[in-house]
């Protein structure tokens, strides 16, 4: 029987790739309504009136459109590579310290696009550059901190020595 550590680890993974799949199949199937948030962020159009920062605004749809399905992509490599870090994990479950250890690569690879997307994306260039945390309408902060701290938490539970 494998260690109950184990088992909760791929449980953890295996979540945080369901979570970062329904991301991007939501915003694939109801494509309008967070592309609203990111043109709204983009085009600065909701932040302090006389802002010094409106320079940095993006007007133009077409980039818009870009930076969603940048995002989207993100989400999806996300959900992808905690798939596979899971499955993985899952395979090696009753295996050597090393070889399980060895299994949790991808989990790492998936951490660090969640914390680009997430935590760069949404706090940095949203946030900082884009001056989101003006908007009180299209300020997406907080869900993604809590989205980032949850990967970031669980990185490092997995990151744990295990049993042999």
């Amino acid at each position: 029987m494998p260690a109950a550590s184990r088992v909760a680890k791929i449980v953890m993974v295996l979540g945080l790739s369901a979570f970062a799949f329904l991301v991007t199949f939501n915003n694939l199937t109801d494509y309008g309504s967070n592309f609203a948030f990111v043109s709204h962020v983009l085009a600065m159009d909701d932040t302090f009136p006389g802002n010094a920062l409106m320079w940095r605004a993006i007007t133009d749809p077409i980039f818009w459109h870009i930076g969603y399905w940048a995002i989207i992509a993100g989400e999806g490599i996300t959900a992808a590579l905690f798939a596979v870090g899971g499955i993985a994990m899952l395979r090696r479950v009753n295996g050597t310290a090393g070889e399980f250890g060895r299994a949790k690569r991808m989990v790492h690879f998936g951490a660090a696009m969640g914390f680009l997307v997430w935590f760069v994306g949404f706090m940095v260039i949203g946030g900082e550059w884009f001056a989101m945390w003006q908007s009180s309408t299209w300020n997406g902060q907080a869900p993604a901190f809590r989205f980032y701290i949850t990967i970031l938490a669980v990185v490092i539970y997995v990151g744990q020595a295990d049993p042999d």
